[in-house]
């Protein structure tokens, strides 16, 4: 393997903060924010549609700008990450694989990233790029990114919909991380096992899968 794609949310970052702050936001408790994206996670629908549950009228991007504007919007730090993140980063850069970020992640998020100096080649966010997963143009912009061939580039993320599937429709290796509410949920699931090339519970064992 020449290069490793890494999606962000649950694969990476934690969004313990991101949730916890539209329910703040919104004035509700964070409990019912959290039941309600799992309860559309296992419907399969948009993170987006527990916000609307919620607030049937939302203007989900209005409401972020106001949050920016009131001091409470879009946050990440160390303390975000899973600790197995930068271990397993610079255990893949010390091999010689080319570390890249992507995922559907604001324009901010990007920045956010990025200035937290992860031992990563490249890192880009649906925002920046203007196209999200899981389309093929958002993929396309993997490749690109990836700067080896598609059979060559592991693309590693926590839910099928978004990451394993049009990963691999797009020609990529993948890895099926068993992490966050996506990630447990479909670990077992039997499309998922067929499909993903891998299934892990944590990103330090992705050095032994290059390696081999």
């Amino acid at each position: 393997m020449k290069t490793i794609v890494f999606d962000i949310g649950e694969t990476l970052v934690r969004d313990d903060r991101y949730w916890a702050s539209w329910a703040d936001w919104l004035g509700v408790p964070r409990h019912t924010v959290s039941a309600l994206v799992g309860a559309v996670t296992a419907q399969g629908l948009d993170n987006a549609e527990a916000l609307r549950l919620l607030k049937p009228d939302i203007d989900i991007p209005a409401e972020y700008a106001a949050r920016e504007a009131n001091g409470r919007g879009e946050h990440l730090d160390e303390t975000d990450l899973y600790e197995d993140v930068r271990p397993a980063l610079t255990a893949l850069r010390d091999l010689g694989v080319r570390v890249v970020i992507a995922g559907n992640q604001t324009v901010k998020a990007g920045q956010l990233l990025r200035a937290l100096d992860l031992p990563a080649d490249f890192i880009a966010t649906s925002g920046e790029w203007g196209c999200a997963k899981p389309s093929a143009d958002f993929f396309a912009r993997v490749l690109d990114a990836s700067r080896a061939l598609a059979w060559d580039t592991i693309y590693v993320g926590d839910h099928p919909m978004n990451d394993t599937f049009p990963a691999a429709r797009a020609g990529f290796r993948t890895v099926h991380l068993r992490r966050g509410p996506w990630g447990h949920l479909w670990g077992d699931d039997p499309q998922v096992r067929e499909t993903a090339d891998w299934v892990i519970d944590s990103l330090t064992d992705l050095p032994s899968i290059v390696s081999e």
